[in-house]
């Protein structure tokens, strides 16, 4: 049975790109064509399609105010074409912010190295969208009640409450602490992991007790607009890392984009260490490199997270980590957009327990000792 999928774009050309190379897929189908918001949420309403990809900037009604509608009226996976640029980058968190689930950029010599690989990477990214139940967040901004005083540095923050639609996979489970002394917590996550990790930080207190290191597949134009966005919304601090960054408890440090972040020892603490990394890399950031990097700072001493995302990225480097002792979890296959990474240290034998996304920062602070 083939993926319906509906194509957004306010660009004659690239709607008939687009359609090409989805048709080109046997396992996908076009089942419409809209060339603004507008046309898109009539064309959702009465096609029903299964995946839509949707451009931001369009006339009559523009990419971000469709998504919003249309996860209102008729919930469905929507992959966002952007451009690579701050303006792009600010403009595509907000259409995840409204419930789009992924996004690719706009020109296809971005998306991969050769026009093969980019026809590839964009049928996969759909196909993966297609077969996922959608788990919509509702995000509030009605502050929390009696929230814990900031850290000084960062100011006044609203507070965010981000809601999933619960399943009865998903329902809410007892995590016990193990009683584990750590000293590093680390996440590593893919597509649909800007929400997810904002679904998990936002409910950190100022003064959680470890340094963060966040790994999330994501273009070097936009990891610093997510980190200052974290930031705007997190109570503890969140930034891009920097090279020579020494590792803060309540610091969450973002592995820049097109960069590899490595962890080095540095007395009682760590360092940051950021490297171009090789060429031929699948992932920039990788996932699996900062996690080895961990395993040789810190041994067993961490706590890795494996969330929502495409491929196997973090099985081996979460391996190296478990042979030392530490912990590893895995998002579990019901809240996850795509179950492919926290997939791959399940099956593998490596992850310990897999949690709902909902239950993943009540887990995260009791281990941590904050619960």
């Amino acid at each position: 049975m083939t993926i319906k999928v509906l194509v957004v774009d306010d660009s004659s050309f690239f709607r008939r790109r687009v359609s090409e190379i989805v048709t080109q897929d046997p396992e996908l189908e076009v089942v419409a064509t809209a060339s603004n918001g507008m046309e898109a949420i009539k064309m959702t309403l009465e096609h029903k399609p299964q995946v839509i990809t949707m451009d931001i900037e369009m006339p009559v009604m523009d990419g971000i105010t469709a998504v919003r509608e249309i996860m209102a009226k008729i919930p469905t996976p929507i992959l966002m074409f952007s451009s690579l640029t701050h303006d792009g980058a600010k403009a595509t968190l907000d259409a995840l912010d409204a419930g789009a689930l992924d996004f690719l950029p706009k020109r296809f010599e971005d998306i991969a190295t050769n026009k093969d690989e980019a026809i590839k990477l964009l049928q996969q990214r759909v196909k993966a969208l297609g077969r996922r139940r959608l788990f919509r967040p509702v995000i509030s901004r009605t502050p929390a009640p009696a929230p814990e005083p900031l850290r000084p540095a960062i100011g006044s923050r609203p507070q965010v409450q981000l809601q999933r639609p619960q399943s009865p996979a998903a329902a809410p489970v007892s995590v016990r602490a193990s009683g584990k002394q750590y000293k590093l917590l680390a996440i590593g996550t893919s597509t649909g992991g800007p929400v997810a990790l904002q679904k998990i930080l936002t409910q950190f207190p100022a003064n959680y007790p470890l340094p963060i290191v966040l790994i999330q597949h994501m273009p070097a134009a936009f990891t610093p607009a997510f980190a200052q966005r974290l930031n705007g919304l997190c109570r503890i601090s969140v930034k891009e890392a920097a090279n020579g960054d020494l590792l803060q408890p309540g610091c969450a440090y973002l592995a820049p984009g097109g960069m590899q972040m490595m962890i080095e020892k540095a007395g009682a603490s760590g360092r940051v260490k950021i490297v171009a990394g090789n060429a031929d890399m699948n992932y920039k950031p990788c996932v699996d490199i900062t996690f080895a990097s961990a395993s040789k700072a810190y041994g067993g001493d961490v706590l890795a997270v494996v969330l929502t995302g495409m491929g196997a990225d973090g099985r081996e480097g979460a391996r190296m980590l478990k042979n030392l002792g530490a912990t590893i979890w895995a998002q579990d296959e019901a809240s996850c957009v795509v179950y492919g990474m926290p997939q791959a240290v399940t099956a593998a034998g490596i992850s310990s327990l897999s949690i709902g996304l909902e239950n993943m920062a009540d887990a995260i602070l009791k281990e941590s000792g904050r619960g």
